[in-house]
């Protein structure tokens, strides 16, 4: 399963929405890598410690962000990074258990390109227009 980038998923902000196109390409990377299974399997580990890793640093910085323009729910936004984070870690943690299989494939899609795709549709789409409406 591929996610491609369209305008559907644009916030406007161009740091975010790079950002943004970042983790779709790692997602894909990463299904991609899956489905070659065992083969892939040393890259696979490179592939999910880079998403954790970039995701958490978006994250930070999308969270400055919303602090700095006073985006009135900030709280709730925070909450939902810290539960994909959570998801994602358990899901990584069973992936290197067991290995690309696909039951771990579908809940990776589920969880980590579906929830992406998702977030940024419905509430990166509010932080940005937060940003852009009159003050």
């Amino acid at each position: 399963m591929a996610y491609t980038w369209s305008p559907s998923l644009e916030t406007g902000h161009h740091v975010i929405d790079a950002q943004h196109k970042e983790l779709i390409r790692t997602a894909n990377e990463l299904f991609d890598e899956c489905a070659q299974g065992s083969a892939a399997e040393g890259q696979i580990n490179k592939t999910v410690d880079f998403l954790v890793s970039y995701t958490k640093n978006h994250f930070t910085e999308e969270e400055a962000l919303q602090k700095q323009t006073g985006y009135p729910d900030y709280e709730n936004h925070c909450k939902m990074h810290a539960d994909f984070l959570k998801t994602t870690t358990e899901l990584v943690a069973e992936l290197k258990q067991t290995g690309p299989t696909p039951v771990v494939i579908n809940k990776l899609i589920r969880g980590i390109g579906d929830w992406l795709v998702t977030h940024i549709q419905q509430q990166d789409a509010k932080i940005a227009a937060h940003i852009r409406a009159p003050k």
